[in-house]
């Protein structure tokens, strides 16, 4: 009898202490032996919370590309808006317009050049987003010089999911020797010295800016899908998260009153232990 009822003693006080532990802790499980099955639940969710993350971060590095590509190629189609304004005027004041008035046109298409060499050498992180994948500081030199490669910056969002995150300088500025910024010299050229060049300027003007666009609306389009992929991966992270807490974390009422019916189960255990074989030797001899 005594044996029994030490026995029971530990059992009973082995719970107490596994309760008390799980209260501090917070945790179901605090080792896999707690439970092998639901420690494999855990850990596959906490591997897959792991990868979904690092798809967000990716969405999040690719979006900073993009938002930056977005912004330059915005300003760009605007400044093919004025350089066409320009040619316009140009095409207006004609030959017989006065040389000065010409060479004021000209100077803003100077300036219109090196405006669009700044947006072309727009950076994200210290690198060109339209350089491709060169180490170098800009995608062109002041000579309107590409100085980038054929690269392309992936970047993987999602199992089965890889999206480009730069943008292809000669897909929106155009293939040498015929880019944008050539045009554009040459439209201060003509503006200086042979306006009647100015008529096949502004075709050319026009093409450039169809092709400014059709890059604006690239990058949008990628945008919008790092960014729909990204929020699908952080419901999903937030999805895992609750299973894994139904796994592994306790439900605070449910344990606190189990620990408080185990304890008093203890107390009861002693009491009932303290009145095994209470009769003494004395007692049996009386």
């Amino acid at each position: 009898m005594a044996s029994n009822t030490l026995a029971n003693l530990q059992v009973n006080l082995a719970r107490n202490q596994q309760l008390q532990e799980q209260l501090s802790s917070g945790k179901l499980l605090t080792k896999a032996s707690d439970s092998p099955g639901g420690a494999v639940i855990a850990m596959q969710h906490r591997a897959d919370v792991a990868t979904l993350n690092q798809y967000s971060r990716n969405a999040d590095d690719g979006i900073g590309w993009l938002s930056m590509a977005d912004t330059a190629l915005t300003s760009a189609s605007t400044q093919m808006n004025r350089a066409r304004e320009l040619v316009l005027s140009g095409l207006s004041s004609g030959s017989a317009g006065s040389a000065e008035a010409r060479e004021a046109i000209a100077l803003e298409v100077d300036n219109l050049r090196e405006s669009m060499l700044n947006l072309a050498n727009t950076t994200y992180l210290d690198r060109p987003v339209f350089g491709g994948t060169t180490s170098g500081a800009v995608a062109y030199d002041k000579n309107g010089v590409y100085q980038g490669d054929d690269g392309k910056i992936n970047r993987s969002i999602s199992g089965n999911a890889t999206v480009r995150v730069d943008t292809s300088a000669e897909a929106v500025f155009g293939p040498e020797p015929g880019n944008v910024f050539n045009l554009l010299g040459k439209i201060a050229s003509d503006l200086r010295t042979n306006p009647a060049g100015l008529q096949a300027d502004l075709a050319e003007v026009d093409t450039a800016q169809k092709r400014i666009q059709a890059g604006l609306s690239g990058v949008g389009s990628r945008y919008n899908q790092v960014s729909e992929m990204q929020q699908t991966a952080q419901n999903r992270v937030l999805d895992l998260r609750a299973q894994l807490s139904d796994v592994e974390d306790i439900d605070l009422p449910k344990t606190i009153t189990e620990l408080a019916l185990q304890q008093t189960a203890y107390q009861a255990a002693l009491a009932a232990t303290a009145k095994v074989i209470q009769p003494s030797l004395v007692d049996f001899l009386r």
